[in-house]
């Protein structure tokens, strides 16, 4: 009830209905008008003074303090959220999908299966985390990462990746977008030309062109980047850094051919440009090995690498890191405290443990199966119901099929139609640098139970336009 109070009084301050100077009853003359206890009127006046509203002479009362700018408005009227009271320059563009209902079968590609995850195992390393070091984890850390983690990712990269790398060589990141970010602010000016695939991924096209890059994108083909048309591209434009996916493509999941990637490390110590290679689903390959990184290549300092275990583990726990050469890893570390101060230690430290004690690579194998079977029970299914209508070429990784269509269909209207039905694919646009229509679906697979494939593959063919005409 004071609060109450106090906030009628300053109410009528702000309106002017009390002048600045004006003299306020006495305490015992307040509570009797009001009908309330003194104490309550005392309290009020002791907020409204803290508050710096009015002012106590003693001996003369108390008065409304001076200074106060008089009918300035009272938030007795309704608030308008949608009411600004000062410029603002166009918002940056927001990508995000609405989420799909519960129940729906979600075939997008970047969205792992989370049914059946180690969450008791994480709650366990997590609690033993704040028992055991909880008052240092509680505490400022390094913007580096927690050095159990970082130790941990350098010992995966060199046994796994061939990225022989130490702990000073990481750094931890909340998910590779806030890796993809740091780079572009570390790295570019205003004008700067980053080269990147037609076909990419747009929130990191975003990024780059948020720092100021003039984002100019490179064909892609079978093989992955076209190599020969960024030199082409550097020999007419100063290009300052390269982005991108050269394990899987975003979103076609062509792998860059060793020839062209020993091509793409000569332009750059040829150009002098930066490579940002994004490695966001390296344990997800299911025919033959895996090519080793760019990174594992690179002897000049010319590549940033970077990886995120969200698909491993799970979008909601962001965690991604990279690596490159310190010189470039301490400017990405100075533009990351500008906004955060640090991670999360009690997770990273969880998240080492796993990692130390195998949970992880377990885990990984586990989902490595599962989604091998998923994928030949999808593409079984799409090759049934789905054959005339889309190409099939599944690629030898990653968690979604890249389908070029046979004939001329509109894409949005059937991505439209499947979602009625519950089917949640992407369009070929989506991944265009200029948003121009692409005559191909994304469809993801690492979502899709064995047993509903067919299902889906179904629906799709039942919602394609050519289907209902």
């Amino acid at each position: 009830m004071f609060l109450a109070l106090a906030r009628v009084i300053s109410e009528d301050i702000r309106a002017g209905r009390l002048p600045a100077g004006a003299r306020l009853p006495g305490s015992r003359a307040l509570a009797d008008r009001l009908g309330v206890n003194r104490s309550t009127v005392v309290a009020a006046l002791q907020e409204l003074s803290a508050q710096g509203w009015i002012q106590t002479r003693p001996g003369a009362g108390t008065y409304v303090a001076d200074g106060l700018p008089r009918g300035v408005g009272t938030s007795r009227a309704r608030r308008d959220p949608e009411r600004i009271g000062f410029p603002l320059g166009p918002a940056p563009v927001v990508d995000l999908e609405r989420p799909p209902h519960r129940g729906a079968l979600v075939l997008l590609g970047g969205h792992p299966e989370l049914a059946d995850w180690p969450t008791d195992a994480l709650a366990r390393a997590y609690r033993r985390a704040l028992q055991r070091r909880g008052e240092r984890l509680l505490d400022y850390g390094s913007p580096w990462g927690e050095p159990r983690l970082r130790e941990s990712l350098a010992a995966m990269l060199g046994e796994r990746r061939g990225v022989v790398v130490d702990a000073d060589d990481v750094l931890i990141t909340r998910g590779s977008q806030m890796a993809l970010d740091l780079a572009a602010r570390a790295l570019l000016r205003p004008g700067d030309v980053v080269a990147v695939e037609a076909l990419g991924y747009r929130p990191a096209w975003r990024a780059l062109a948020g720092a100021g890059g003039r984002v100019m994108p490179v064909d892609v083909d079978e093989g992955g980047i076209d190599v020969d048309a960024l030199a082409r591209l550097c020999r007419v434009e100063p290009v300052r850094a390269v982005y991108l996916t050269p394990h899987h493509q975003y979103p076609t999941g062509a792998v860059l051919d060793a020839g062209r990637r020993l091509a793409l490390l000569q332009l750059a110590r040829e150009h002098g440009f930066a490579i940002l290679e994004d490695d966001y689903d390296n344990e997800f390959h299911f025919e033959g090995r895996p090519v080793p990184p760019l990174a594992s290549l690179d002897d000049h300092g010319h590549v940033l690498y970077i990886g995120t275990l969200s698909k491993a583990l799970a979008p909601g726990l962001r965690l991604g890191f990279c690596v490159g050469p310190r010189p470039l890893l301490r400017h990405l570390l100075a533009v990351r405290v500008r906004t955060d101060r640090q991670g999360d230690r009690v997770l990273e430290t969880a998240l080492a443990e796993l990692m130390e004690d195998g949970v992880l690579a377990r885990h990984i194998r586990r989902r490595h199966r599962l989604y091998a079977a998923r994928r030949a029970a999808l593409v079984a299914a799409l090759r049934e119901h789905l054959d005339h209508l889309v190409v099939l070429a599944p690629p030898a990784g990653g968690l979604a099929l890249w389908c070029p269509l046979r004939v001329d269909v509109d894409v949005d209207a059937w991505i439209a139609a499947a979602r009625q039905r519950a089917v949640w694919i992407s369009g070929g646009s989506r991944y265009a640098v200029d948003g121009r229509p692409v005559a191909a679906l994304r469809i993801g697979f690492a979502r899709c139970p064995v047993e509903r494939a067919d299902e889906a593959a179904r629906i799709l063919a039942e919602t394609c336009p050519l289907a209902r005409a």
